[in-house]
C-alpha cells in the first residue's frame, strides 16, 4: 500500500505539490520522518472536473483508490463561479473523504484561498525569477507601483492576475504555465511560507510521518 495520495483539481496544483514533495531529502526539509512518494503515481488530477467538479464528486473519484493508499489529501481552490466559500468547501471535502473510506486522522481537506496562484508568491528570489524578474527587490516595487500589492503586504490579493502582469512586464513576456508552480515549489524556502493551506499540509505531514526519536 502506498503512503500518500493527492487528488487535485488541475495541473497547476499538481505541479506545485510535485515540486514541493520531490525535493531531495524532502522529509528533512519538512521536518518529518521519511515517506514514500512518486508524483507520477501519487498525484491524481481530476481531469475535466476542475474545482467545482471536485467539490461535488470527489468521493466518486477517491473510492477506487481507497485500497491503494493509507492517507489522502484533496486540494481545491476557494475561488470559482458558484463557490460556497472556504469553510463549506472544506466540510464537503471532509465528507467526501470519509465517504470514500478514509478515517479523519488519515485524510486532509485543503482549501487554497483564493486560488493556487497564491503559492507562486513569496519574498524568495525563486518566486521573482520564476516570474521573469531578476530579484524580488525589483519585482516588489513594480507591483506596488501598479497597485497589485500594498506596502507591508506579503502577497497580492489577486495572485493570478498579479502573476500574469509580472510575466507580461518582465522584459520577455513569458507565458504563465504549470511549470512555474513546480519551479517555485521545488526551490522556495518553506520557512518563508505564509499560506495557511500550505502550513496545514506541512504540519499534517509531520503528524502523519513523525521523526524517530534520537
Amino acid at each position: 500500500m502506498n503512503d500518500l495520495l493527492f487528488l487535485v483539481a488541475d495541473k497547476d496544483m499538481a505541479e506545485a505539490v510535485a515540486g514541493l514533495l520531490e525535493r531531495d531529502q524532502v522529509h528533512r526539509v519538512v521536518g518529518c520522518g521519511p515517506f514514500d512518494f512518486d508524483s507520477r503515481r501519487d498525484i491524481k488530477v481530476a481531469a475535466g472536473q476542475n474545482d467545482p467538479g471536485l467539490y461535488v464528486r470527489a468521493n466518486e473519484l477517491l473510492r477506487p483508490l481507497t485500497a491503494d493508499y493509507r492517507r489522502a489529501v484533496v486540494i481545491v481552490d476557494e475561488e470559482w463561479d458558484g463557490s460556497p466559500g472556504a469553510e463549506a468547501i472544506e466540510q464537503q471535502l471532509r465528507a467526501h473523504l470519509a465517504d470514500a473510506g478514509w478515517s479523519a486522522d488519515a485524510a486532509l481537506a485543503l482549501v487554497v484561498c483564493p486560488e493556487a496562484d497564491v503559492w507562486l508568491w513569496s519574498d524568495s528570489p525563486h518566486s521573482a525569477r520564476a516570474l521573469g524578474w531578476p530579484s524580488w527587490s525589483e519585482l516588489r516595487p513594480a507591483l506596488e507601483g501598479e497597485g497589485w500589492i500594498a506596502p507591508g503586504q506579503a502577497k497580492p490579493d489577486r495572485p493570478k492576475e498579479a502573476a500574469e502582469w509580472a510575466l507580461r512586464h518582465c522584459g520577455h513576456k513569458a507565458p504563465r504555465s504549470a511549470a512555474l508552480y513546480r519551479q517555485v515549489a521545488s526551490r522556495a524556502s518553506i520557512k518563508r511560507c505564509e499560506d495557511s493551506a500550505l502550513e496545514r499540509l506541512l504540519s499534517t505531514l509531520r503528524a502523519w510521518f513523525p521523526r524517530e526519536a534520537a
